[in-house]
């Protein structure tokens, strides 16, 4: 691994083998800024350990994407760099997991690429999940769709609701799943399909399905009731400006008559998540109970 890219982190914590890694890169597109807020409640909610600190010399454009400095009457107060981590993590019931967060690197890609796979390896992470969002003419009515990639038939299987034969610029996140999926690995990424018309702001909802998907991948538990609140303020403001303007009532009804006669279609794959009823802390954990059951036997085994 090129020791130049990154610094490990002299007083992280033992970490357990068998983890799983979960990857959330700001880059490329963001609709909705899901990414985004699952990174800020992450690190604001869970507080994760860095284990791996990668270096903004090595891997980002500064001129492209600008620190923050604050300026206070006649001084500077603050300096912010952006950051890219892999840190150790615990979800809201307590349970460990590997967080590799923060935004996606502009240069060295497939060396990055090779240090995150060769760390996920020295820890024997057990799966690897990452997520992204994309804008898509679709109604925040409706649940939010993912499209699911990689190599868990079974995730693809149940939740992919459209499956597109297409070329698209990469993320390195794609980069990431394609050399995951070469070493053997349990991996998939969850692409969120959010209407377009939101795809500007930042949609509450798009975080949260973009959780759940994680849960649905992992077993990890999040329980994000700042965002759930948040979102029901922001579909009331929402609801407001569609009931006052009749060009955007006809264009959500066009949209909503699309999305059902797409939906009555396909006979498999289902949402995750409504974006207006959010999932309860028993329907959460419902949720998990069904990821422990459908998990092969020796599982447990596998991840000590």
């Amino acid at each position: 691994m090129a020791s130049h890219l990154f610094e490990r982190s002299v007083s992280a914590p033992p970490v357990p083998r068998g983890l799983p890694l979960v990857i959330a890169l700001t880059g490329f597109t963001d609709a909705g800024s899901a990414v985004g807020q699952v990174v800020d409640h992450f690190r604001g909610e869970l507080q994760p350990t860095p284990l791996v600190v990668f270096s903004n010399d090595a891997l980002l454009d500064y001129r492209a994407r600008r620190p923050i400095v604050a300026f206070e009457k006649d001084h500077l107060t603050d300096y912010r760099p952006p950051r890219l981590e892999l840190s150790l993590a615990h979800d809201t019931l307590g349970q460990p997991f590997l967080l590799l967060s923060g935004y996606e690197p502009d240069f060295a890609w497939e060396s990055f690429t090779r240090a995150v796979v060769d760390f996920a390896e020295e820890l024997a992470a057990a799966t690897v999940t990452w997520v992204h969002a994309i804008p898509m003419p679709v109604p925040h009515t409706r649940p939010i769709g993912t499209t699911v990639s990689g190599t868990r038939p079974e995730l693809t299987e149940a939740h992919s609701v459209w499956q597109p034969h297409t070329q698209v610029p990469a993320t390195v996140g794609h980069l990431l799943e394609f050399r995951f999926a070469e070493t053997g690995a349990d991996v998939a990424g969850f692409v969120l399909l959010v209407p377009h018309y939101l795809g500007d702001t930042e949609y509450p909802a798009a975080a949260l399905a973009a959780m759940d998907s994680l849960t649905v991948a992992t077993g990890l538990v999040f329980a994000g009731d700042a965002l759930r609140d948040e979102n029901r303020a922001y579909l009331e403001k929402v609801s407001e400006q569609v009931s006052a303007s009749e060009e955007l009532s006809r264009m959500l009804e066009g949209l909503e008559e699309r999305y059902d006669a797409y939906m009555a279609g396909s006979t498999h794959a289902t949402p995750i998540i409504h974006s207006g009823d959010l999932p309860s802390a028993d329907e959460l954990a419902a949720e998990l109970e069904r990821f422990l059951a459908s998990r092969p036997a020796g599982d447990d085994e596998k991840r000590g």
